[in-house]
């Protein structure tokens, strides 16, 4: 098969799955002469030769950021919904009109990569692209390179063809890494970014794209090393030249109480956890902190400090099988606080249907205190019309108002549970109500009634939920990055998330192209409000590095420059 014939393998597939006719390539890829200023605004849009014309809006701070991009390895840090993407898209036009390499487009899901390469097609002149994800044969990918102007990809596909020697880096004047903060420990992104740092062409460039790169500033330095970027450019949505194109994004929280049978419940919980707990630092363990406060880190950096201890392995035996079932423990009360009392029972369900449980399982579910919970939890189900936590009622109160405020397009809300079993629930309760509800979870097949979703299928679900033929979609962390779906009348977190990235990340899903609004339900008294406190001191500390990250690489272009180093005011294109 010509590469011709790979190439329409590759691109033979739309968000709904349907044949595309073959895009008109061009023999080889032109290198018109350049414009003036590198990109010509005209009438609000920006012309450039490998642009098409009229699709993209000229924003100034865009092209900043885009200009600095063709002279200097950049990260970008950016609200979402304020075209990060376009700035990639501005910056590989014009690499890919003056040099002969090839830009590599590197997003962390099928459905980003998909999302991206769409985006691609709509704003850039007809080029060669090729889409490299786990569905595309390995023959396909190996003759797809050679002839590809624009190559989007999962990092883990590259990664694995960079080993096997299907192809080299040296050629590819554009990396970008979106969603730039995984950069750091084990993620693929940092030995791709290695290996172009050793390979690249002498006008190579590196581009990272984030939203949230993080609230530690041993993060931040991680991920800025990972990349081997010098320049960080950050905006926020108050800046100057910045907020006239953002609209608002209003964040509400909603809150309930526990019922006093869920607290009952929980207390037993509570109990087992302290009386496991005891024990650990009976042996030596848990003592730096009080045992209400242990998070699920230090429980599995217990794991590790167990092992680092000197002495043979079986005085380790204990240690470990205490921490096994504190965790345990420690996953089944925050399900019930935060999600209810089916997912908690679904919780032991499952550890109970285990083929082979591990001594620490069983343990668990013999406990005196687990053993009355779960009864008392089903007893309670089964004797009741409450639903299984609070939250859901305040959910369908909440939904029942949006849907019946006047707007001028199908209504969309888009509703965030951290767990697969909470997202069935969910489902229930509103269909229950008569709404239409959508499902949006990753690939992995739990059970029979817990299925995964194929890369079409989220497709496809997507495109039905833009179009409005449905108002309302469940979505695990797989939706939190990146996924463009405008008009968004209402973001839920049906519980509060530690994490200031994912945090970011799920407000991020509305206030794109109007009036954002964003609702937390809590939970009083439990984990859900120190979740919430924890992520709001975090995403406040990182916006303080990324200021300053911005204003040192701010002096240290000024003085590469020459030009006098600028105050601490932003510059007329923003700056956090």
């Amino acid at each position: 098969m010509g590469s011709a014939g790979r190439q329409r393998l590759l691109d033979d597939f739309t968000a709904e799955g349907e044949p595309l006719a073959p895009p008109i390539v061009p023999a080889g890829r032109p290198h018109p002469p350049a414009l003036p200023g590198v990109w010509r605004v005209v009438d609000g849009r920006v012309e450039h030769p490998l642009l098409r014309p009229g699709e993209i809006r000229a924003l100034p701070f865009q092209l900043d950021l885009a200009r600095i991009g063709l002279s200097e390895d950049l990260l970008v840090v950016l609200p979402t919904g304020l075209g990060k993407t376009i700035i990639a898209a501005l910056l590989a036009a014009e690499l890919l009109r003056a040099h002969d390499g090839k830009v590599l487009f590197l997003a962390p899901t099928r459905p980003l990569v998909q999302q991206h390469a769409d985006s691609f097609s709509r704003w850039l002149v007809p080029l060669r692209s090729a889409r490299f994800t786990g569905t595309v044969r390995r023959p396909v990918r190996e003759g797809a390179w050679e002839t590809a102007d624009i190559v989007f990809a999962t990092p883990e596909i590259v990664r694995n063809d960079l080993d096997a020697g299907r192809y080299r880096l040296d050629d590819v004047a554009l990396v970008v890494f979106d969603e730039a903060h995984h950069a750091v420990g084990k993620y693929v992104y940092v030995p791709i970014a290695a290996r172009y740092a050793a390979e690249r062409p002498a006008a190579g460039r590196v581009l990272g794209l984030t939203a949230s790169p993080g609230g530690q500033d041993a993060r931040i330095e991680e991920v800025i090393g990972a990349l081997g970027v010098r320049r960080i450019e950050a905006r926020s949505r108050e800046d100057e030249g910045v907020r006239e194109y953002v609209q608002p994004v209003d964040v509400d929280y909603r809150w309930v109480d526990l019922p006093p049978a869920t607290s009952r419940i929980r207390d037993l919980v509570a109990a087992a956890s302290r009386d496991t707990a005891r024990k650990l630092q009976k042996m030596g363990y848990l003592r730096k902190k009080p045992i209400a406060s242990l998070s699920v880190k230090d429980l599995i950096a217990l794991r590790a400090e167990i092992f680092a201890r000197p002495g043979p392995m079986v005085r380790r035996f204990g240690p470990l099988f205490h921490q096994l079932v504190l965790l345990h423990l420690h996953h089944a009360q925050e399900r019930l606080e935060t999600q209810g009392l089916d997912p908690f029972l679904q919780y032991f369900a499952r550890l109970e249907a285990k083929a082979k449980p591990s001594r620490g399982d069983r343990a668990v579910l013999r406990l005196p205190e687990v053993v009355t919970a779960r009864r008392e939890a089903q007893e309670f189900l089964s004797t009741t019309r409450e639903p299984s936590h609070p939250k859901l009622d305040a959910l369908v109160d909440l939904v029942r108002e949006t849907l019946a405020e006047p707007r001028p397009h199908p209504p969309r809300i888009l509703i965030f549970a951290q767990y697969r079993d909470t997202i069935q629930t969910i489902q229930e309760a509103l269909e229950l109500q008569g709404w239409t509800v959508g499902r949006f979870v990753g690939q992995a097949t739990r059970d029979a009634e817990d299925k995964g979703m194929n890369q079409k299928e989220q497709a496809r679900v997507l495109h039905a939920f833009r179009d409005g033929r449905f108002p309302l979609l469940v979505a695990s962390s797989v939706a939190e990055e990146g996924l463009d779906v405008p008009d968004v009348d209402l973001v839920v977190f049906f519980e509060s998330v530690p994490s200031e990235i994912r945090a970011i990340q799920r407000r991020g899903r509305t206030g794109r192209s109007s009036l954002g609004r964003v609702v937390v339900l809590l939970t009083r008294e439990t984990r859900d409000v120190s979740y919430q406190k924890a992520e709001a001191r975090r995403e406040k500390a990182m916006k303080r590095i990324v200021r300053r990250l911005s204003a040192e690489a701010r002096r240290h272009r000024a003085a590469k420059d020459g030009a006098p180093p600028p105050g601490d005011a932003p510059p007329p294109t923003g700056g956090v």
